[in-house]
């Protein structure tokens, strides 16, 4: 059985912008960068980080991504629901 997900929230220097460190690799050394559902089209789990509301753009490396927030969205509103998608984005892969 596969190692539960982990996830650390660590700021940024970016008042906007809150990275999510996890246990997993997402890529291996290139960055991926969505802004748009259209861009996010073929990865389901950037799709679902800008399917919340006020999520502007999701950045992914490595071990990590890196969601921003349009200024006037809360991360009060943001941070959960982009954690449970991330959960759901691995229990729904099972790895």
């Amino acid at each position: 059985m596969a190692e539960a997900i982990t996830i650390e929230t660590q700021p940024t220097p970016n008042v906007n912008a809150l990275k999510f460190v996890l246990n997993r690799r997402l890529t291996e050394g290139k960055s991926q960068t969505f802004r748009t559902p259209r861009e996010a089209a073929a990865s389901p789990l950037a799709a679902a980080l800008l399917a919340i509301p006020g999520v502007v753009q999701v950045f992914l490396l490595n071990d990590f991504i890196t969601v921003t927030r349009n200024p006037a969205a809360r991360w009060e509103d943001i941070s959960d629901q982009a954690e449970s998608a991330i959960r759901g984005y691995f229990e729904s892969e099972g790895s």
